[in-house]
């Protein structure tokens, strides 16, 4: 996973990347009439609907690169016609890592500011 929410997984029939960037997060969007987010909470706690699952790994597939007939494809196969907890986990993967980001990274950048020890004048005024 990395700082893009890229994620590179072993899936199907071979390793493929995904990635929800902003666009792909609204056609998800459309596509399961939810907000990402609520989305996200559906696969998680077990009231997700099929589109949450297949939506979201085909809409990954085409940010990570697919052209999306490949991607249709690659989810008709290896989504809808498998059992659906088959590719939860994934799905899971793929939109937490789209939402949040990558686990292993800080948030923040190396040598900004602390907003904590201000010495801005315009927060003293403000005291």
């Amino acid at each position: 996973m990395s700082r893009s929410a890229t994620v590179e997984l072993t899936w199907a029939d071979g390793d493929y990347t995904f990635r929800l960037g902003w666009g792909e997060l609204v056609r998800l969007q459309e596509a399961c009439d939810a907000g990402p987010y609520f989305v996200l909470g559906r696969l998680q706690d077990g009231t997700w609907r099929m589109q949450d699952i297949s939506e979201t790994l085909r809409l990954g597939l085409i940010g990570g690169g697919k052209a999306p007939a490949d991607a249709t494809k690659l989810v008709k196969a290896w989504v809808q016609d498998r059992p659906p907890m088959e590719n939860l986990a994934f799905a899971q993967g793929v939109l937490g890592a789209a939402l949040m980001g990558s686990s292993d990274e800080t948030p923040g950048e190396i040598g900004a500011g602390n907003l904590t020890d201000s010495t801005s004048t315009l927060s003293q005024e403000a005291s």
